[in-house]
């Protein structure tokens, strides 16, 4: 099979359940015999061919009557072909067009083939109009210029402004760097960089002010990580900088007892370990056991033995108690990376736009607030709990932090932050510092 052919049956499966597109295109490469290059390719349609879909869409409209959209197969099909012409520029536009329709008549669109050269033709004739057209839908239509949804590009503009809201819509729209963070359980910087040039690693260095140099690198160059012989051995794991910053806010210390209460799948939880040398006693929670077992590979490949792994359901704290498996002890340090409408990772999460409506945030909301509520009540007096997000609405940040101190006197807010892509070129987070005085 081509690379073509997957992305199209990729495209297809992806409407008929919840799976995400990146576990869709796993399986799909699992099954497949496809060349590392042909799998980039593949990757890359079916990225863009999402990110892009408003814009795609708009301009399948501007050339069918009454701009009805088609069969969804075939909509897939012209986005495909699309995409190639107007966004790929290593793939010649004719050859686009040649292979688009030739997946036609492959499929189940035959008959389709003439109104899919057509279409495809007819913006070759139109390439620089079209593409000023495209560039002109960013000002006057951000929503379908940048292939977002109309009500969240809205609601960003409102707390943004246009200017900051089309940086982020650009980031979103940007395949996302890899970084790695050392692992100082198994090996240092200086160790890790030499056995990366054998392995032909390329990587540069990555600098923000809430983590200590060499510690995160960006990989630019390598071959698959699960073959990397520095991978297996655990040396580093793949993690946004962004992630550091709630751990590095907990400031975890050898020796005590820590909570991660949504732990999976693990990147938090080992950074936690790696600070605190593997000395003292980390729960790692998490409401899926499946997900557990992600937290369990993690650490059995990093090294890290000062973790247990605990399904724990997220319940309010009147319904917690001493019974056998409940989180009845006291915690030094509870960290809460709570499930949140995840905005601040669209680059990496790419279907999740489509996805994701407005009812979702008051519905997180609900669900943030009851787990710092029970962590209150199993962290020591003194004691710190950090709230984090991957969010970038303040309903499920800042208002979740107001609403939950106005509960709770004993507590006081220490410090939060808010890392926005468009400003420190990281992933969006938010992060909140408090502590408990009683």
């Amino acid at each position: 099979q081509k690379p073509r052919e997957i992305a199209a049956q990729i495209l297809r499966r992806r409407r008929q359940g919840a799976v995400f597109v990146e576990e869709l295109l796993e399986q799909a490469f699992a099954q497949s015999q496809l060349l590392p290059a042909d799998r980039g390719l593949c990757q890359e349609l079916v990225y863009g061919v999402i990110r892009w879909q408003a814009a795609l869409d708009w301009l399948i409209a501007r050339k069918t009557t009454s701009g009805r959209e088609q069969k969804p197969a075939l909509q897939d099909l012209l986005r495909l072909g699309l995409y190639q012409i107007f966004w790929l520029d290593r793939i010649p536009a004719h050859a686009a067009v040649h292979e688009t329709v030739e997946l036609a008549k492959r499929g189940d669109f035959r008959a389709q083939a003439g109104f899919v050269n057509a279409i495809l033709r007819g913006y070759l004739r139109e390439a620089d109009a079209t593409q000023q057209a495209l560039a002109e839908l960013k000002k006057t239509h951000p929503h379908i210029g940048w292939s977002h949804p109309a009500w969240l590009v809205s609601r960003w503009q409102k707390h943004w402004g246009a200017e900051k809201t089309a940086q982020l819509l650009e980031w979103n729209n940007t395949p996302p760097m890899t970084f790695a963070r050392v692992n100082t359980l198994k090996t240092d910087a200086e160790k890790l960089l030499v056995q990366w040039r054998d392995e032909n690693v390329e990587y540069d260095f990555v600098h923000r002010d809430w983590f200590e140099e060499n510690l995160v690198f960006e990989l630019k160059s390598h071959s698959p990580l699960a073959r990397l012989p520095s991978f297996q051995q655990g040396l580093f794991y793949i993690q946004d900088p962004s992630t550091l910053f709630a751990v590095r806010e907990l400031n975890p210390q050898p020796g005590e007892t820590i909570l991660d209460m949504c732990a999976a799948p693990g990147g938090k939880t080992t950074f936690i370990a790696q600070l605190m040398r593997n000395e003292g006693r980390i729960v790692a929670c998490d409401v899926s056991a499946g997900r557990l077992k992600l937290v369990e590979e993690n650490c059995a490949r990093l090294g890290v033995t000062c973790v247990e792994q605990r399904a724990a359901g997220i319940l309010p704290p009147e319904q917690t108690g001493t019974a056998s498996g409940t989180l009845a002890a006291r915690f030094d340090r509870v960290l809460i990376d709570a499930p949140c409408s995840n905005t601040g990772v669209m680059c990496r999460r790419v279907d999740l736009r489509w996805r994701i409506q407005p009812t979702e945030i008051e519905r997180l909301r609900a669900t943030q607030l009851c787990l710092l509520r029970r962590a209150a009540t199993i962290l020591k007096s003194g004691g710190t709990l950090i709230y984090s997000t991957c969010s970038l609405e303040p309903e499920e940040n800042s208002e979740v932090v107001k609403q939950f101190l106005s509960e709770h006197a004993h507590f006081k807010l220490e410090h939060e932050r808010e890392l926005l892509p468009f400003t420190d070129n990281v992933d969006g987070a938010f992060v909140a510092r408090l502590r408990k005085f009683s």
